[in-house]
């Protein structure tokens, strides 16, 4: 990295006023099933003396289903069950709260507990208003502690093989959505490694290895395939891995913002990353996306989907193209007006997310399967026109960001 890049994202997190914080459940609980003190005090500290220094904080801590389940003495197979899960869930972020409780209000901290489900960002009042919820705590001083709501909702306790249509699957995405969403300027993702890493080979004189070793690498500008193939794989304790972490620093990054992934097993973690020294793994961009596209790209609910032929696609690729009927091959799975659709080309790989114009059934009425329009009349709203362009966002870094 650039040196004088360096040096503004060292910047950026020294100055950094508004920040979100997640905590991985290998930091909150202890191998016995119990709050780890040793290492969520120290946390605990540091978020104090962060908000003295002036600085508004959101935690997004996991940990509740492991605490429950150390309560009820279940052993871990037991954890398999999503029903058990939910139920540990309810028992354990009672203990959760408990502690964070006792261990903020003795440095005078005062918190608030907010739990989450995937419709307080599918729906766009709900997603306002929790802005607006989450705004007024910050402004009171207060220190929001959120968690997804485990008890009613199942898209973090779910082991998923695709969960390419949920919004949350675990908390490190919960943690960006929300860091996007209070307009944050930087997400820290506390685990139990030193960041993303990544294998570094010492070569002799002959070009032998002479030792091996993995290290943290120290920045990164751009979320490359190759790069997440090297973050691939579940943790043994946590629900994403370290591949969630690099997803969750992209979201932060379109947000216009800094992410690390760091060791929060170290005391003074935080202090350090606050005080620039480069702690970790640093994700950061120079572009960004818009708040509304954001959402769409990221915390909408995608009901549905539309396939459409290569010209279709070609001209939603090029920045200028919305999505017409006539390019339409086909529409898969009911959605409404104002709903957001998947977008995938003929060989259906998804490269777009949009908001409809109509619901499925007057889609499917005004193509005929051979990405023609049909003579079927169509409403004046929309004319032909499934999915404007103000309204289509591009998945993928090599869209850009700041449309």
């Amino acid at each position: 990295m650039d040196v004088d890049l360096k040096n503004a994202v060292s910047e950026r997190l020294r100055t950094a006023r508004r920040v979100v914080i997640k905590l991985g459940t290998t930091l909150v609980t202890g191998a016995d099933g119990q709050i780890c003190t040793e290492q969520v005090q120290p946390i605990v500290r540091s978020i104090a003396a962060l908000k003295s220094a002036g600085r508004q904080i959101v935690l997004v801590s996991s940990g509740a289903v492991g605490l429950g389940a150390g309560r009820l003495n279940l052993p871990r197979a037991r954890l398999n069950d999503l029903v058990v899960r939910q139920a540990c869930a309810a028992v354990g972020q009672n203990l959760l709260m408990n502690a964070y409780e006792r261990f903020f209000s003795a440095l005078d901290v005062k918190i608030a507990q907010v739990l989450l489900t995937e419709k307080d960002f599918a729906d766009r009042r709900s997603y306002q208003n929790l802005r607006s919820t989450l705004e007024k705590l910050l402004k009171l001083g207060v220190l929001p502690i959120v968690n997804e709501n485990d008890t009613v909702s199942t898209a973090e306790l779910e082991y998923l093989s695709d969960s390419a249509e949920r919004i949350f699957s675990d908390n490190d995405r919960l943690a960006a959505l929300l860091m996007s969403k209070v307009e944050g300027d930087a997400l820290i993702l506390l685990t139990d490694v030193d960041g993303l890493l990544s294998r570094k080979t010492k070569k002799g004189l002959t070009g032998r290895a002479l030792d091996e070793r993995l290290e943290a690498i120290p920045f990164v500008e751009k979320i490359t395939a190759e790069l997440r193939a090297a973050a691939a794989g579940p943790s043994a304790s946590g629900r994403g891995g370290m591949l969630s972490k690099v997803d969750a620093s992209q979201i932060a990054m379109r947000a216009g913002g800094v992410a690390v992934i760091a060791n929060g097993t170290t005391p003074d973690t935080l202090d350090r990353i606050f005080a620039g020294e480069g702690v970790g793994t640093t994700f950061v961009s120079s572009s960004r996306m818009r708040g509304k596209r954001r959402w769409i790209a990221y915390a909408a609910n995608v009901r549905g989907r539309v396939v459409v032929n290569a010209g279709a696609r070609d001209a939603i690729l090029d920045g200028k193209g919305s999505l017409l009927a006539s390019g339409v091959i086909r529409v898969e799975h009911a959605f409404g007006s104002l709903d957001v659709v998947s977008i995938a080309g003929p060989e259906g790989r998804e490269f777009a997310r949009g908001i409809a114009n109509c619901a499925s059934e007057e889609a499917a009425v005004e193509t005929n399967g051979n990405g023609q329009s049909t003579n079927q009349p169509q409403s004046s709203h929309h004319r032909g026109v499934l999915v404007t362009r103000d309204n289509i966002v591009i998945l993928g870094d090599s869209a850009g960001f700041t449309g």
